[in-house]
């Protein structure tokens, strides 16, 4: 991953790394590997955070339809 900086603006390029870094999902895997986690636990988490985004993408699509 790179990161440009113009006109000696670090503050801007720091921004737009951590951007970039949060959309990756850098920060999120870092937290999530601070503890080790039993493989059945990280199953059980992977499908309910599936669920939850299957229900959000639902959520989000009829409202668009104008359901809700």
């Amino acid at each position: 991953m790179q990161v440009s900086v113009r006109d000696n603006n670090v503050d801007q390029a720091l921004r737009v790394l951590k951007k970039k870094l949060q959309r990756e999902g850098v920060f999120r895997e870092m937290k999530l590997k601070q503890h080790f986690e039993k493989p059945s636990v990280r199953k059980a988490r992977e499908k309910a955070e599936g669920i939850s985004r299957q229900r959000k993408l639902a959520r989000k699509k009829a409202e668009r339809e104008g359901l809700l």
